[in-house]
């Protein structure tokens, strides 16, 4: 039996770079899920590999198919940004595993969708001075960078991913995020565990 490893956690909370090293190793048992997004693809990312970049037309066709398993859409600065689980063939809980980037939100729809035994989550913390200074240098990097949008993402962290909601949802499974070193070790233990 397979499992949906969900990885959470706020803005740059080191989320990608463990994600990238989790998939790295080739003892863990778990294949990714690529999400489609209509945000615009940032420096250093590929398409296919972070995510689908597609555009509304596209995610809006697998909703008439009936092939969204979650959707969500943040007002940005820039505009309306949508993420988006999607049954595409990706997933077979039959014998495999896998692991994938989520919100609290995605975590909960994708637990309706599969069962509460499928999906386990992983959150990742991280003390809030450590994640803005982070986050302002992986701006910093981008062509254009986009400081408002930082700063509403770190803001919405606070209440999407407040303690009341996250014990509501059942998110056990925590794991610190001080050492990305430890913080990968500690969590490839914990998928090699199931």
């Amino acid at each position: 039996m397979g499992y949906i490893f969900c990885m959470m956690g706020k803005s740059a909370s080191g989320k990608d770079t463990i994600y990238k090293r989790l998939l790295e190793n080739p003892e863990l048992p778990c294949k990714k899920i690529i999400l489609y997004t209509t945000r615009p693809i940032r420096a250093g990312e590929k398409e296919g590999m972070e995510y689908h970049f597609v555009t509304d037309d596209v995610l809006d066709e697998f909703d008439r198919k009936g092939k969204i398993i979650e959707m969500r859409a943040y007002q940005t600065v820039h505009g309306t940004w949508r993420y988006a689980t999607v049954e595409d063939g990706q997933i077979d809980l039959s014998g495999q595993s896998y692991l994938m980037i989520g919100t609290l939100e995605a975590f909960l729809r994708l637990k309706k969708y599969y069962g509460v035994n499928r999906i386990l989550p992983i959150y990742i913390e991280v003390e809030d001075g450590i994640r803005l200074q982070r986050a302002l240098d992986r701006e910093r990097e981008q062509s254009r960078p986009k400081y408002a949008e930082l700063c509403r993402r770190f803001l919405a962290d606070e209440k999407d991913f407040s303690e009341e909601r996250l014990a509501d949802a059942n998110v056990t499974y925590r794991f610190s995020n001080q050492d990305i070193e430890k913080a990968t070790k500690e969590i490839a233990a914990f998928i090699m565990d199931r």
